[in-house]
């Protein structure tokens, strides 16, 4: 029998399973979700508004869809890029608190100014260490590691989510729709290859005219702000 209150504790349990302690992927994937949704509600506006010609469905329609692959890939590329580099950042120990800083000393993990490099062993803020590795992170360092870390994905995913949203998606939208605007313009002046004694038949393609005026007029789908 279905029962609400078993789905609601099984999303619950699903959640924290998933992100509990891991709320940069949270945040991602939040936003990519809240992007797919926008666009989605921006084509359903544009395929059931009977205000809009058929005529201009035909640009509209692709013109939103395309928009919408541009702005969920940039999202999402950016911002998990950007959240990647504060986990690693962390793990590697280049980033770290003054606590998790005095356990890797205890551990004879960091490399002390004056003191030298033992050939071969891996030092607290070389690239390939990884400090939920050592002998002693479940037992000591996990604790305080795990917060910070966690904290620091935050922020590095909310950094990219901004300059993803703001910056670099308006400008990859933009730079796509140039180009498929060149390309549209040059389908127009294209005259029909039927007949060349026959008068120019565009079929029922749009004039060039009314192409740059939907052009100018076409609200974005790149409202979604983080």
């Amino acid at each position: 029998m279905f029962s609400p209150s078993k789905m609601w504790n099984g999303f619950k349990s699903y959640i924290y399973k998933n992100y509990g302690e891991n709320p940069g992927s949270m945040l991602v994937h939040t936003g990519v979700l809240g992007w797919i949704l926008s666009s989605m509600a921006q084509v359903y506006a544009v395929v059931f508004n009977n205000k809009i010609s058929k005529e201009q469905k035909v640009f509209l329609i692709p013109q939103e869809i395309a928009d919408a692959a541009v702005n969920i890939l940039s999202f999402y590329t950016l911002t998990s890029g950007v959240k990647y580099i504060g986990s690693k950042l962390t793990k590697t120990a280049k980033l770290r608190t003054s606590d998790i800083t005095d356990l890797l000393k205890k551990g004879g993990h960091i490399l002390e100014k004056g003191q030298k490099r033992v050939e071969n062993k891996v030092y607290a803020g070389d690239w390939n260490f990884d400090i939920t590795k050592l002998d002693n992170y479940n037992s000591e360092i996990a604790d305080k590691f795990k917060p910070f870390r966690n904290g620091a994905e935050v922020i590095t995913g909310l950094i990219g989510s901004v300059i993803s949203s703001n910056l670099v998606t308006p400008i990859a939208r933009n730079k796509y729709a140039a180009i498929k605007q060149k390309q549209a313009l040059s389908n127009m002046n294209k005259p029909s290859e039927k007949d060349n004694t026959s008068s120019v038949n565009y079929d029922r393609r749009i004039s060039m005219e009314r192409y740059q005026n939907l052009a100018a007029s076409k609200y974005s789908s790149g409202s979604l702000k983080i």
